[in-house]
């Protein structure tokens, strides 16, 4: 069943967004050569100390980070640590998820780290716009299949391919409720939206083949032809006119 959060429980999902963009936020301004995602790790982990959040990643189903920092050809579920050092050319993504006040928000973003290359550019654009497209039609009486197909058509129709193995969802009390949210899909179905309904919207987009796989550290999510790849996110809740994003941050 697909929960519709009341106006208490919508204010304190607001409030776990703002931290969220305020790390979000505060990582993407550190971010320069030479700097290792474990650094970014760490830097995350004392703002969630100062807000009395809690990663919603770390520890769960035993991922070993407290945010998720993916590299390149790394999708999601990257860890941070002290080797991987960023580097010219380099493409980050950055999730952040947190449960502040017993609810959560998680929102991602892709960032180049320098000059980067014109497909890279292209690919990190493609996918953000195909999360605006995807959000502005989550509105009340949608149905959900109507966003999934409008992102993925978005995303095919600029040259790259949306990974199907992986998918957004429901978010609220728990950090993964229903429904899945995909991007792929067909319009006029799957359940339809309703207001108060509160998803995480999340456009996993490869340059190459939609094909991935998972490393041997058991996390990280790698395109299967190891091309770049770029991944953005935001919670939002769904209302009558337009959807509320509660993760807005001036990355956005």
């Amino acid at each position: 069943m697909i929960s519709i959060k009341s106006l208490k429980e919508l204010s304190l999902m607001r409030e776990a967004g703002r931290i969220v963009a305020r790390v979000i936020e505060e990582l993407a301004s550190m971010v320069k050569e030479g700097i290792s995602t474990y650094e970014l790790g760490e830097r995350a982990e004392e703002i969630f100390e100062q807000f009395g959040a809690i990663s919603a990643f770390k520890n769960y189903r035993g991922f070993p980070g407290v945010i998720c920092t993916s590299v390149n050809e790394e999708l999601i579920h990257g860890i941070p640590r002290r080797e991987k050092v960023l580097r010219e050319g380099d493409i980050l993504s950055l999730d952040v998820g947190v449960k502040y006040n017993g609810f959560f928000a998680d929102a991602a973003v892709t960032i180049g780290l320098g000059k980067i290359s014109v497909e890279a550019a292209k690919l990190i654009e493609t996918t953000r716009n195909a999360l605006y497209t995807g959000i502005r039609l989550a509105k009340s009486e949608v149905h959900l299949g109507d966003v999934s197909h409008a992102i993925q058509q978005y995303v095919e129709e600029h040259g790259f391919s949306v990974v199907r193995e992986f998918v957004g969802h429901g978010i609220g009390s728990g950090m993964h409720e229903e429904p899945e949210i995909p991007n792929f899909g067909e319009p006029g179905y799957g359940p339809i939206l309703k207001k108060g309904m509160t998803i995480a919207i999340e456009p996993m987009v490869n340059l190459g083949r939609p094909e991935v796989e998972i490393l041997s550290d058991g996390w990280t999510v790698v395109s299967k032809d190891r091309k770049l790849t770029a991944h953005f996110e935001h919670t939002i809740c769904i209302d009558d006119r337009e959807p509320i994003i509660l993760t807005s941050h001036h990355l956005s």
